[in-house]
């Protein structure tokens, strides 16, 4: 199918101007003035912004996780994310402690393969790299998963100790791959759970009361110090706080080759959602936690100055009518995780570029350009240019919206609520092409299961 963008404001990372796009096939072939070439299905993006898909790094769907499953599967999630203006994610595939990485990662291929609406990759969360498990990692890199998730949290799951982490980061940066980190000190953050459990502090707040943001900034400065000697470039995943953040502006200052992002629950909720009545505030329980509201100002000042690169959603959704309701006596037992890949581009265009933090190209960047380049997509994906992929938005920033659970304009995730529920947003995703099929077109889905191909994806040294 070919494709004509008439008379639409192109925005990449980098530029802004006004041309035309003509879509041959999966790629873009000709960007051009007044084009007047035959096409098989002609757009009018007058008055609209014509950006390149946005690109979520970060998510979780059909994930086995404190005794539940995560209730976005890789059909309903990549739908809702196509609605929303993603037209790629890179969801984690996840190593069971003791076995195979390889294992892990065909498991995860059988969850995805032609389900996807858009295209994905994995990265793999390692959780036992020793022995000969460590050689699983050339492999992976042959199988295009070109980045690796460790976790200094959740002891007794996921956790990995610094003598196994470094290990990992010297074989990962000898093979030219990335390091991504949960940095929290999960030791003392199950000393300081114990301790209030003890004194019978079970409400959702002290899910975040527990994870105080000084075992965010000490995992931080302990993954760049690792990572340094290791010599290996570190991404660090879900960046919440001001302290944190110091962490990674004093590394790159050094030089280091340190990258960062944040989600959107960090810059726009804070704390006090956990205060909500009738166990309201499960709905938030995550990790690391909302923090106080002050550190939103920080995390957007991170965003303008370009310490923090990106901006992905951590996308992990429970229904609170139910799998949130297993902690309803326990904090420790809510599951953890929130909504957001549908809500993301319009979040961060609203509270980013109209309300003065990043310019429009920054909006791009840290919403696609960015992951791009970091995990081995660019320039295939994450801009718009010719022989890249014909992955296009059409935004319309005038569209209003109130985002609600209720408006199937905002909200198509397998989710009974929204974490933005009520949020009113200027900028919408109104039509998604994805290597040049229309999945979306009015803010309708019109694509099919199976859309989505998987990427492999470059090293971090290409």
């Amino acid at each position: 199918m070919s494709v004509l963008i008439k008379n639409g404001r192109i925005i990449t990372a980098s530029d802004d101007y006004q041309a035309d796009i003509f879509i041959d096939k999966d790629k873009i072939s000709i960007i051009g003035e007044n084009l007047s070439i035959p096409a098989d299905k002609i757009i009018d993006a007058s008055g609209k912004y014509v950006i390149p898909g946005g690109i979520d790094p970060h998510t979780h769907l059909d994930m086995p996780f404190m005794g539940t499953v995560s209730s976005d599967d890789f059909v309903t999630g990549t739908r809702a994310a196509a609605i929303g203006g993603t037209t790629t994610i890179i969801d984690f595939a996840i190593q069971t402690i003791g076995h195979s990485a390889l294992e892990g990662l065909e498991i995860w291929h059988a969850k995805a393969e032609g389900k996807t609406a858009i295209d994905y990759g994995f990265h793999m969360i390692l959780t036992d790299t020793e022995g000969d498990k460590i050689s699983e990692l050339k492999t992976l890199i042959n199988e295009g998963v070109t980045s690796y998730k460790l976790f200094m949290a959740y002891p007794g799951a996921l956790y990995m100790d610094d003598g196994n982490i470094y290990r990992t980061m010297r074989k990962a940066g000898e093979h030219g791959a990335i390091v991504c980190m949960h940095a929290e000190n999960g030791i003392v953050i199950d000393e300081i759970v114990r301790n209030a459990v003890a004194d019978g502090k079970t409400e959702p707040k002290w899910h975040a009361l527990t994870r105080p943001d000084r075992m965010e900034a000490e995992a931080v400065h302990r993954t760049i110090a690792i990572g340094d000697v290791a010599e290996v470039p570190v991404y660090i995943v879900h960046l919440t706080s001001a302290a944190a953040l110091e962490q990674v502006a004093m590394a790159r200052n050094d030089g280091q080759a340190v990258f960062a992002e944040t989600c959107p629950q960090y810059l726009f909720l804070d704390h006090s959602y956990y205060e909500k009545e009738n166990f309201e505030g499960a709905k938030y329980v995550m990790s690391p936690p909302l923090r106080e509201k002050w550190n939103q100002a920080e995390l957007w000042n991170g965003l303008g100055t370009g310490n923090l690169q990106v901006v992905s959603t951590d996308h992990c959704t429970f229904r609170f009518n139910d799998q949130k309701q297993m902690g309803k006596d326990l904090f420790t037992q809510i599951p953890n995780g929130a909504p957001g890949i549908e809500n993301r581009m319009s979040l961060i265009y609203q509270g980013g570029v109209l309300d003065g933090h990043i310019s429009l190209n920054k909006f791009v960047e840290v919403t696609s350009t960015a992951a791009a380049k970091i995990f081995g997509l660019y320039p295939r994906k994450g801009t718009i240019a010719v022989g890249s992929d014909a992955d296009v938005v059409i935004f319309n920033p005038n569209r209003k919206e109130t985002i609600s659970v209720d408006n199937p304009i905002t909200h198509n995730m397998n989710v009974d609520y929204n974490a933005y529920e009520g949020f009113e947003v200027n900028g919408v995703s109104e039509t998604v092409l994805s290597r040049g099929k229309i999945v979306v077109e009015d803010n309708k889905y019109v694509g099919n299961e199976g859309d989505g191909q998987f990427l492999k994806r470059g090293l971090f040294s290409d």
